[in-house]
């Protein structure tokens, strides 16, 4: 257990460092939680200041200027028991030179946690204070993360907590961490009072998993149909067709069909090809592998095939997308994109 979390300990005063284009919605949901604590505990609940690393104004991902407490200074820090990183979206690369990434190298104290949201852990690894532990980042990110910080062990859970390391995978996450954080700190009854103020339906623990299976997308959901998905998602590479997965599920060809047609609208081929392509769109933005590389890691047989199902699909060739990097206007969405699946990552 953390210090600052353990009994007796004094209000935790948590600095969230803003970086552009952070979440304001992720920033907008922590000060709310926070506020609403507050009211309830008045200074026991400590404080959250809001950090840049100029002192000025920090642009979110809404094109609004969000402005800071204070600048990230050493002064700053000592006041600090908790240094929050948020930031959003794939950063580029960060070298150990990276100012950010020296002063938050400077950061490191036996008594003070450091985190990151959502893409904030990119940053923490740059630095060189995840070595060793687990990491939560946006799922969006996985594959990017995965590949600069092979040391760290990336974890597909809303967050997580490892020796004195905070990361949390964003969106409505960063409640959870917050309610998470404020059980440990205040107890169990005063955080399911915080839930109640926001209609919270329940706390949920961090090692729940970020992405939501079809059963929470599409309501009830056949168990052989999630089966089926399942079996298509870990099968990338080493494709399965349609007879196998069939035979796997337990259903015959034409039963498995009426399944996908039924809840989905596309037959399972079509299916399993958008799954492959939106993964291999991922893996092109992220990462540096050759475009033959990825074509043969998603299934596909050349280069050339890649190319032309992908051009068909998202109206650009893949070396279009890697040129555009991470640019989400760059393709254009598909007519009948699938559901998006569950992905059963390892935590590590």
């Amino acid at each position: 257990m953390f210090d600052w979390l353990a009994e007796p300990s004094p209000p935790p005063h948590v600095g969230l460092l803003l970086l552009p284009g952070f979440s304001l919605a992720e920033l907008a949901l922590w000060r709310t939680a926070h506020a609403c604590l507050q009211q309830l505990t008045g200074p026991a609940a400590g404080t959250c200041p809001t950090l840049s690393v100029d002192g000025r104004p920090v642009l979110s991902d809404l094109g609004l200027p969000v402005p800071a407490d204070g600048a990230l200074t050493p002064a700053a820090l000592d006041t600090l028991s908790v240094l929050l990183v948020f930031a959003s979206g794939l950063p580029a690369a960060l070298p150990p030179s990276d100012a950010l990434v020296v002063t938050l190298s400077a950061a490191l104290h036996p008594r003070r946690v450091l985190g990151g949201v959502h893409a904030g852990a990119f940053w923490l690894a740059a630095a060189g204070l995840l070595g060793g532990c687990r990491a939560s980042v946006h799922w969006s990110l996985h594959e990017a993360f995965a590949e600069r910080y092979p040391q760290v062990a990336l974890s597909a859970n809303l967050f997580e907590f490892d020796q004195q390391r905070l990361t949390c995978g964003g969106g409505v996450a960063v409640l959870d961490l917050f309610l998470a954080l404020t059980a440990r700190q205040h107890g169990q009854a005063l955080a399911g009072q915080v839930a109640e103020h926001l209609l919270l339906e329940r706390l949920r623990p961090g090692d729940e998993r970020q992405r939501v299976g079809l059963r929470t997308q599409l309501g009830v959901t056949p168990p052989k149909l999630a089966r089926a998905v399942a079996l298509m998602e870990a099968h990338m590479e080493d494709l399965l067709t349609t007879d196998q997965l069939a035979d796997l599920v337990g259903v015959s060809r034409r039963q498995l069909e009426r399944l996908f047609k039924q809840a989905l609208d596309q037959a399972p081929s079509q299916y399993y090809l958008e799954l492959r392509l939106n993964h291999a769109r991922q893996l092109l933005r992220q990462t540096s592998g050759s475009i033959l590389q990825i074509a043969l890691s998603c299934g596909f047989s050349s280069g050339s095939h890649f190319s032309n199902a992908y051009r068909q699909h998202f109206g650009v060739s893949p070396r279009e997308t890697r040129r555009r990097g991470g640019d989400a206007t760059a393709c254009r969405p598909a007519a009948s994109p699938p559901a998006r699946p569950h992905l059963e990552w390892d935590a590590g």
